[in-house]
């Protein structure tokens, strides 16, 4: 405990129980990666069952949904391991805390969806070029238990990725539903060809093409949020506006004057600008920004780093004794 002037001690300002934070933040991480171990997991199977049927029931469209799946395998994992990161809480060469790992797999996550769309168009061009037989009947079949398990999949991602907030476990949910529509392009062009006979067996391989040039443009909206992120872009209009009118209904604060904000991970830090009375002692201001700290923190628990500067606030906007520039000087010029 501090000397106060004029004697006695200063007790300690409450602060907000940083542990308690990063424990939530850690079981918020748990949660995406459990959510990228299951899809890790399924798609692995349905890689291995699409290859064996693509190569068994010649049919290339099969092939290049193993592919994706496979790419997904690898998105999981990197999912897996940068929220594994990123949960860590932070330390000496990293004050504030390692979250950028999070958009950083996000980013990897959506680079890998367009290096698998590049690889199944090359194929798939390929492949028009190429005659070959038309596909199989059961690859139709397994097509289409393919893209329900996808579908599943899918949603139950998405959803633990809006419950958290991660972008990384969103791209994660996103590489399910690209998988799931070029199953589902697939699934039309082995139709085709099985109906059109003859004539029609490059139908599946089309189909391909189309699926990658839609796998594409979903790879570009998962790596435009993440690179945001890695930018330090601001946190929504809503955010900040609601952690100002929290600032602002604590007695003492005249107004919030500057909100910076961004995202880390899963959460948010915040450096805040109050203005107050300037007949304010150091101690009260002091043990004000404590208090608007936790206000905002218990409003807001996903903003879990408040830094907080006091100013005076003057109602003329400077101090009754300061003159306008190039004002109030009588100093003759050397």
């Amino acid at each position: 405990m501090k000397d106060r002037p004029g004697g006695g001690m200063m007790p300690p300002m409450p602060s907000m129980p940083q542990a308690d934070v990063h424990a939530r933040n850690r079981e918020q991480y748990v949660r995406g990666m459990r959510s990228s171990v299951i899809g890790l997991t399924a798609n692995l199977l349905l890689a291995t069952v699409k290859l064996t049927g693509g190569i068994l029931g010649t049919s290339y469209a099969l092939v290049a949904d193993a592919i994706e799946s496979l790419g997904d395998s690898i998105g999981s994992i990197v999912v897996w391991r940068g929220l594994q990161i990123a949960s860590r809480p932070p330390d000496h060469n990293h004050p504030y805390g390692h979250g950028k790992a999070e958009p950083l797999a996000a980013a990897l996550v959506a680079i890998l969806i367009f290096a698998a769309a590049v690889t199944i168009a090359a194929e798939a061009i390929r492949e028009i070029a190429v005659p070959h037989r038309a596909p199989a009947p059961f690859t139709l079949a397994l097509l289409l238990g393919v893209i329900v398990v996808k579908e599943v999949l899918f949603r139950f991602v998405l959803r633990v990725g809006k419950e958290v907030g991660s972008h990384a476990v969103h791209a994660d949910a996103w590489h399910h539903r690209s998988d799931a529509i070029t199953s589902a392009l697939a699934a039309v062009g082995i139709t085709i060809a099985l109906v059109g006979g003859e004539g029609y067996e490059t139908a599946d391989a089309w189909a391909a093409l189309l699926a990658s040039g839609i796998i594409m443009t979903t790879g570009w909206r998962m790596l435009r949020p993440a690179v945001r992120e890695l930018m330090d872009h601001t946190a929504s209009p809503d955010l900040l506006e609601a952690a100002r009118a929290v600032a602002e209904a604590r007695p003492g604060v005249d107004r919030v004057e500057k909100l910076l904000m961004r995202k880390m991970g899963l959460y948010f830090v915040a450096d805040m600008h109050l203005e107050v009375s300037p007949e304010m002692t150091v101690r009260e201001s002091h043990k004000l920004a404590h208090d608007v700290k936790e206000d905002v923190q218990r409003a807001h628990p996903q903003i879990v780093e408040v830094t907080i500067h006091v100013e005076p606030h003057w109602p003329e906007g400077r101090p009754p004794d300061e003159h306008p520039p190039n004002e109030g000087s009588n100093r003759p010029t050397p």
